[in-house]
């Protein structure tokens, strides 16, 4: 009985490998460019409270390695090795789902500010392309008048 595992373990593993599933399956959506600043923080808002549910589930997780650890040290060498490549094989998965996770906030993130600066640089540019329409639709100065003409040419 020592080498066989809780009830506690088979449903905290049945939780934990439910959870990475489903994670994976949200991070496998298709990755598509997106120039609305609104999507792109509801996608980081998701990404971030994924992350969050990553460290909840992480008691989980801890609680199934050392129940594995304890089993080992009881359990006769080839049920301790099945629970062992068991748990490698979910914390490889849990290991590249933390990797992506971090990797697709981070170009979120950094993409959100790109975009924010070329919003910022286009309102600018057509701030500053209203203001020169305005002045090509000014009425030109009359040829003797050289006041206005020299104003004209430091204007442009």
């Amino acid at each position: 009985f020592d080498s066989l595992p809780p009830a506690r373990y088979k449903e905290t593993m049945n939780t934990v490998l439910v959870w990475i599933q489903q994670s994976e399956t949200k991070l496998c959506m298709p990755q598509v460019a997106v120039a609305e600043y609104e999507i792109m923080e509801q996608r980081l808002r998701e990404l971030k409270a994924l992350q969050s549910s990553l460290q909840e589930q992480q008691k989980g997780l801890n609680y199934l390695s050392t129940t594995v650890d304890d089993m080992s040290r009881k359990a006769p060498t080839e049920v301790s090795q099945r629970y062992r490549s068991e748990i490698e094989v979910i914390l490889g998965r849990w290991k590249k789902l933390s990797a992506q996770l971090l990797e697709r906030c981070q170009k979120i993130e950094e993409l959100m500010t790109k975009l924010q600066r070329f919003q910022n640089d286009t309102k600018t540019l057509k701030k500053w392309m209203a203001e020169v329409d305005v002045f090509l639709k000014e009425e030109w100065p009359a040829l003797g008048d050289s006041q206005a003409l020299e104003k004209q040419l430091e204007q442009c």
